[in-house]
């Protein structure tokens, strides 16, 4: 049977993957720091559920978990420094483009880390209902 939540988690890895590759590639915006932590950890997650939706293998749970909470931390903590004026003294970008800075503001609180939050939120998600499913 074919586990919908790993498809899911799988499909949200490609479009936040392909999401920042066209933001790079297509529309020139240079990544800052914290841009490229966060597709460090997304990148490899394409592969991981790709290979794991492949072999319907349920525990890949013990792998993408940590990763992708890891990117919840990190994209939450880049989207407040961009949204919260006080956190820019913590600002660890020195050089090249400033982590705060924001590409994109659509309706006035989407941004580019808001994005990749919400992906490793769905990746997240999805791999608790798999944990939580019987085996």
């Amino acid at each position: 049977m074919i586990s919908k939540p790993l498809l899911f988690a799988w499909l949200s890895a490609i479009a936040a993957s392909l999401g920042s590759l066209y933001f790079s590639e297509v529309l020139q915006f240079i990544p800052c720091t914290l841009c490229w932590y966060q597709r460090i950890l997304m990148y490899p997650m394409i592969i991981l559920l790709g290979i794991a939706f492949y072999h319907q293998d349920d525990k890949i749970t013990r792998y993408v978990l940590p990763i992708s909470i890891l990117g919840i931390i990190i994209s939450g903590y880049h989207y407040a420094l961009q949204k919260i004026p006080a956190l820019k003294a913590f600002e660890m970008c020195a050089s090249g483009v400033p982590c705060s800075g924001e590409y994109i503001n659509w309706l006035g609180f989407i941004t580019i880390p808001l994005l990749s939050f919400i992906a490793f939120v769905i990746i997240t998600m999805c791999m608790l209902l798999i944990r939580k499913q019987p085996n």
